[in-house]
């Protein structure tokens, strides 16, 4: 149990720990699709290869789009290479570098269906069982009025009548599997050998430290939207509830109450602070599309050192001929 909290935990670290985690989720969903799927071959000539590659294309091409969608890099990669420039200078190598994380993960669903199904063997021997010399073989069922095309296309139906007593379809099965685990298993280690040798070769470069900054700026770019996101969310949510309470507010009637002006108002600087800290001094809906529409056409600098200039409210009480009475500035 602790150790399932532990990947838990892991994948809830951050955005990619999070892609990591859906990528093999999907991976392990195409897993349990392929070995729920009932796979009937058609054992007809001109429909086998069609049908079967069909399975073992369609499905890859599904998972790797879907894939592509659950991937949080296709968001910021998408509004990286499409914002203005603004105040903000592109770089092409964060967009190359996120296209080429969201291909790869996007990738590990779709490859564990194909080598699924060529480990398998029975969509490979569906599809290639016409491509098998029958002299090759013994027992090929010559007295059933068929011709050896119409044969070879029935190996995969192993319980049609013609196979009876015969152990023809056996033998062209285990033979067309073979090639089809061959292959697999070739594709299987042709991808370990090609990431091992990545992993190794990639610190001997120069580039090194490239790679690092463009890996830096890549996962900046993820955790400013999220904190933008957040940050607008949070401002939704307080706009709402003084929009609520000022609609409430509305409603009651209008009482007058006449009573002497105090010689000396104290007001708390902190609390008139904390509330308009609350909404960052955007208080009108034109000033939310005014924000997000600056927030899309001009990004920040990236640079803190300068220290934004503040808006700061200032109250001023003043008597009934115009005489400053007290003022918090």
């Amino acid at each position: 149990m602790e150790r399932l909290k532990l990947v838990l935990q892991y994948f809830q670290s951050n955005s990619e720990s999070i892609s990591n985690g859906i990528c093999i989720i999907l991976a392990l969903v195409s897993v349990k699709l392929y070995t729920s799927f009932d796979f009937n071959c058609p054992c007809l000539p001109q429909y086998n290869k069609l049908y079967s590659l069909g399975v073992m294309i369609v499905p890859p091409i599904i998972l790797f789009f879907l894939g592509v969608l659950v991937n949080r890099h296709t968001g910021v990669m998408m509004d990286e290479w499409m914002r203005p420039i603004g105040k903000r200078s592109k770089n092409p190598a964060v967009v190359k570098y996120l296209f080429s994380a969201m291909i790869q993960r996007a990738l590990l669903a779709p490859m564990v269906w194909i080598l699924v199904t060529l480990l398998d063997g029975k969509i490979f021997i569906c599809a290639f069982s016409l491509s098998v010399d029958p002299v090759l073989f013994s027992g090929l069922p010559n007295n059933t009025g068929l011709d050896v095309i119409k044969i070879m296309a029935k190996v995969p139906c192993k319980e049609d009548v013609i196979f009876t007593n015969s152990s023809f379809h056996k033998a062209v099965s285990r033979y067309v599997r073979c090639y089809s685990q061959a292959i697999g298993w070739s594709i299987l280690l042709f991808l370990i050998v090609l990431g091992a040798l990545g992993r190794l070769i990639k610190p001997c470069f120069d580039g090194h430290s490239t790679f690092l900054q463009t890996r830096y700026w890549s996962n900046y770019l993820d955790v400013e939207q999220k904190l933008f996101d957040e940050t607008c969310v949070l401002h939704a949510r307080d706009f709402a509830r003084k929009c609520v309470v000022q609609f409430f507010e509305d409603m009651r009637e209008d009482a007058i109450l006449r009573i002497p002006h105090p010689p000396f108002i104290k007001h708390s600087r902190e609390e008139l602070e904390e509330e308009e800290e609350r909404l960052h001094g955007i208080t009108k809906e034109e000033q939310v599309d005014q924000l997000l529409n600056k927030w899309y056409y001009s990004k920040p600098e990236l640079d803190v050192t300068r220290i934004a200039h503040r808006p700061r409210m200032c109250v001023t009480w003043e008597d009934r001929e115009g005489k400053t009475l007290y003022s918090d500035v």
